[in-house]
């Protein structure tokens, strides 16, 4: 079975073809700066070689057309006609409480998704258009979708319940909801397999580090705990947003009206307002967060990359250091918060951009952390190279540490032939 997987974006769309019950990623591209006309598409031709298309895109209906006339190409192309594909499955961003797993995409799907939009305003809008435009062009194709939230459905009340007046709960659904399941639900159980465990009888602590980055707490294969929570906002230090703070810090940045205009005019929305504002509405405050702050906003070089960071930090820049430890002791935190509610902790996975592929991160984060039982090998955690996967502690360490590239292609793409294939 031939499987498009779509990940779309607000400006952005990934895909990738996939072919199961035998696993094999036949292709896979993406498309930047969707919607303007500097948009581009790159993915990998059918003799491996990387083509790049720079061409005006401005819609996701326009951009699914031009993956499907892609995958077709005559000359770069990996099937011979859209009959090809057997299914699409859709990575999913916010299903609120009511999806536990993946599903077939419906009208009904579809309106729940819309419902969920206010929670994930950047994310559930664009999945809902790579939806219609992936019915508008393949109208006869079964659809599925694979939630980020839906691993995280097995949270207990006591994990998920903010401590807020209940009756916010019962009316709002405001609770914790945690994203990256789809990859911590993959790592989890790869990370098992690799380190000998029996996923069912097991304590596992999931780090998705890249610049969105999250936590996972996984007890016998299911989630008991995450570090984001009704947003993404929530939990970790990230690239450009900012991760757990007080709450009592959003009333003192808007109540406060005496603000230099060039101290605010980076998350001023209103370009009317841009230069002359001495306040922040609640809109620049929710751009502050998610997109200026984080590594971004306490390096001060113009960049949330960490290669950029950790380059800044070997000049001596005291602001990229301090970025870099402030993230390091937020992982670090929350490992040892997640060995408490685990009651103890069998394994560590790191995973995404910088969990993979910095060693210095890994190393610093497990510093420490003896007292638990973990215990590095400091060869294998530098000498593991882009795409490897393996353990990286030391053979008599009481938790065992492991490096798995996540796939969250796979998940969806696994999800969407079981359900395709049960005719669901």
């Amino acid at each position: 079975m031939n499987i498009v997987v779509l990940n779309c974006g607000s400006s952005s769309l990934k895909y990738a073809l996939i072919e199961l019950p035998e696993y094999r990623v036949i292709t896979s591209g993406g498309i930047e700066r969707l919607g303007t006309n500097e948009a581009f598409i790159k993915f990998k031709s059918r003799t491996g070689e990387k083509v790049q298309l720079d061409q005006p895109i401005p819609d996701h209906t326009h951009g699914v057309e031009l993956v499907l006339q892609v995958l077709t190409h005559p000359e770069h192309g990996v099937l011979s006609s859209v009959e090809e594909i057997d299914a699409v499955g859709h990575r999913l961003v916010h299903g609120g409480d009511v999806f536990s797993g993946s599903v077939p995409i419906t009208d009904e799907v579809i309106a729940q998704l819309e419902k969920c939009s206010q929670l994930a305003p950047l994310h559930n809008p664009a999945n809902i258009l790579g939806i219609r435009a992936a019915q508008k062009a393949l109208p006869l194709v079964p659809q599925a979708g694979v939630f980020d939230t839906a691993f995280h459905q097995t949270m207990p009340e006591h994990a998920y319940l903010y401590a807020l007046p209940y009756e916010l709960y019962e009316q709002h659904r405001i609770r914790r909801y945690g994203f990256h399941g789809t990859s911590h639900n993959y790592v989890s159980q790869r990370g098992a397999e690799v380190a000998g465990l029996d996923i069912n009888h097991s304590k596992i602590i999931t780090a998705h580090i890249g610049s969105g980055a999250s936590m996972a707490a996984v007890l016998n294969g299911k989630s008991i705990d995450t570090s984001m929570g009704m947003t993404p906002c929530e939990g970790l230090v990230m690239g450009t947003r900012s991760g757990d703070i007080d709450p009592g810090l959003i009333d003192y940045l808007l109540s406060k009206n005496d603000f230099k205009p060039e101290e605010i005019a980076d998350y001023i929305q209103d370009k009317e307002r841009k230069g002359k504002a001495t306040s922040l509405t609640l809109a620049d405050l929710n751009f502050m967060l998610n997109k200026r702050s984080g590594v971004f906003g306490v390096g001060g070089i113009g960049s949330s990359d960490m290669r950029d960071i950790d380059a800044a930090m070997h000049q001596g820049n005291h602001r990229a250091q301090l970025a870099y430890d402030i993230l390091i002791y937020r992982i670090k935190k929350y490992i040892g918060a997640y060995a408490a509610a685990l009651s103890g902790v069998d394994l560590i996975v790191f995973t995404a951009g910088m969990g993979e592929n910095q060693a210095s991160l890994r190393w610093d984060a497990c510093q420490g952390l003896e007292f638990l039982g973990v215990k590095l090998d400091p060869e294998l955690n530098q000498k593991m190279r882009l795409g490897a996967e393996g353990l990286i502690s030391t053979p008599d360490s009481r938790v065992r540490v492991a490096i798995i590239p996540t796939d969250e292609e796979y998940m969806i793409a696994k999800d969407t032939y079981e359900i395709v294939s049960a005719g669901i």
